[in-house]
């Protein structure tokens, strides 16, 4: 045997073994609501994107129903500095005026939004774009002490839009703008809109893709990685200042998730390719899966 042959056989073999490693996944998630929060690196760079979209729409295909959750901060700050307004940020929360919140609605509504949509239908998906206010999917009410102007936090959610849409096998794309009670838009940060609706939907899965590995016990070392910890757990993390900086506010979501009856959240590098698929349908994972406790059973929860 030729060594092309050779190599081409245990290319094979390895295909075939992902395969049959993923069968059980797929079994168990078939028919099952995954949220995913798409941002960071994998939206910005076009050879990420395609990879999310393919990921995407083979869960679909295999029978999980996946919902998109989008920001778009980069493209927000390009549309500003065409238009000669300066970002603002406080607190690390960007100001957001009446001027601001215009184009904020017009980039990731109009534009993010449907180039997310139209990147899943190219591949073969039914995809589906809304904002926050469509259906009135999600109520806002305005962050804090409102000092940051338009910056919103979720008052309430109501999936119903998103029920018959997941139930005729489309792919529902969400941007995080949202109305208040008023019809006054708001600038929702994505993960808390991803975390919430996981929670009103009773999610198996949230996933927030980020720009780090997940938690790392030692912020310097990526080879700290915590694989898996339980809702305790992230809440001890977050106490003892392992989970600190930009992590904690996504810790903080995976954990409220959970509070409210989602089975599992991720914290998953997007500055992998395929990192969904390797997060859901292998065995060891790539980011940090929380739990709501040590082990509840069955493949895609308990790892080694």
């Amino acid at each position: 045997m030729s060594a092309t042959s050779a190599a081409s056989d245990h290319s094979d073999a390895l295909r075939v073994s992902v395969l049959s490693e993923a069968l059980p996944y797929i079994q168990r998630f078939a028919g099952r609501r995954v949220v995913v929060k798409y941002g960071g690196a994998a939206m910005a760079r076009e050879d990420l994107r395609d990879a999310v979209y393919r990921d995407l729409v083979l869960l679909a295909s295999v029978g999980v129903k996946p919902v998109v959750v989008h920001g778009g901060g980069p493209e927000i700050n390009d549309w500003l500095a065409r238009l000669n307004i300066e970002p603002q940020f406080r607190n690390g929360l960007r100001v957001t005026t009446p001027e601001t919140m215009d184009v904020v609605e017009m980039v990731l509504v109009g534009r993010v939004n449907k180039h997310i949509v139209n990147g899943l239908n190219r591949l073969g998906a039914k995809a589906v774009g809304l904002c926050g206010s469509d259906g009135a999917l999600v109520v806002a009410r305005t962050y804090g002490d409102g000092a940051n102007g338009l910056v919103g936090d979720v008052a309430a959610v109501d999936p119903a839009v998103l029920l018959p849409l997941l139930d005729a096998g489309y792919i529902p794309v969400i941007s995080s703008v949202a109305a208040d009670r008023s019809g006054q838009a708001h600038n929702i940060n994505a993960d808390t809109v991803a975390g919430e609706l996981a929670a009103a939907l009773q999610a198996e899965k949230l996933i927030l893709l980020t720009d780090t590995p997940g938690i790392l016990r030692n912020r310097e070392d990526p080879a700290s990685l915590i694989r898996s910890v339980t809702l305790s757990g992230a809440r001890e993390l977050i106490a003892s200042g392992v989970v600190a900086g930009g992590m904690t506010p996504k810790t903080e979501c995976c954990i409220r998730a959970l509070a409210q009856g989602v089975a599992a959240a991720h914290i998953v590098d997007g500055r992998t390719p395929h990192a969904l698929l390797l997060e859901v349908f292998t065995d060891a994972g790539i980011g940090t899966m929380v739990v709501g406790r040590s082990d509840p059973g069955g493949p895609g929860i308990a790892r080694a």
